[in-house]
Parts: C-alpha cells; sequence; structure tokens
C-alpha cells in the first residue's frame, strides 16, 4: 500500500513583499535557487505573486514529507525547488531527500495571497 500525505499552505503576498525588500538579497539567496529567482524576477510587476507560490509551495511540501525527516534541520529550503515545465505546470525538485516517490503541486496565487498544495507519495 503506497503511503500518501498532503501538505498546504497560504502566505499573504505583502508578507513577501515586505521581507523581500528589507532584506533583499539575503532573503533571496536562502530561500529561493537561482532558477526560481530567474523565473520570479521575470514575471515583473506580479514577481511578489510568485515569490509568494513558491514560498506557500516550499512549506506545503515540507508540511507533506516532515514525518519522514528524523530533524526539520537536515534540510533546508533550496532542498525543496519549485519550477515550471514547458507548459507551465509547477513541478517539485528535491535535493537530498530521497524518501519520496512522487508529488504532485499546485499553486495559485491573486494579488493578495498564494496559495499551494502538495500530495507526496512515499518510497
Amino acid at each position: 500500500m503506497m503511503k500518501l500525505k498532503v501538505g498546504n499552505d497560504i502566505i499573504e503576498t505583502e508578507r513577501i513583499k515586505k521581507i523581500y525588500e528589507k532584506y533583499a538579497d539575503n532573503f533571496k539567496n536562502k530561500v529561493y535557487t537561482s532558477k526560481e529567482i530567474e523565473y520570479c524576477e521575470s514575471k515583473r510587476a506580479n514577481k511578489f505573486q510568485s515569490y509568494a507560490g513558491r514560498f506557500a509551495a516550499k512549506e506545503a511540501v515540507f508540511k507533506a514529507i516532515s514525518q519522514g525527516l528524523s530533524n526539520k534541520y537536515q534540510i533546508n529550503w533550496k532542498d525543496i525547488e519549485i519550477l515550471n515545465d514547458n507548459l507551465g505546470r509547477p513541478y517539485v525538485n528535491l535535493n537530498n531527500i530521497n524518501f519520496v516517490k512522487e508529488i504532485d503541486i499546485s499553486i495559485s496565487h491573486v494579488k493578495d495571497y498564494a496559495v499551494a498544495t502538495v500530495i507526496v507519495a512515499f518510497k
């Protein structure tokens, strides 16, 4: 029997914008990979919605996989990378995490909020 877990997160876009404006590169480089930064920055006026969406997605993934971790500090923000395929659908790359078989993800955002939901299948 396959073990499935769900993770969900919602965040205010303004919260990410304030952190971004206060800590700039320190925040971006701690939380996001270079590919994630490139994607979000390409969104120009809507970049904070994209940053917030990816932040919510990382939190949702962490919530879903946390039971497989012996210590929540064994992974960092960049171990969970949220990218998009050629059709614009988001997907998750995991680094240093080998107990996950598959992840399905959905991200939505509007002006004020971003939300993400993931379903994780464990090996």
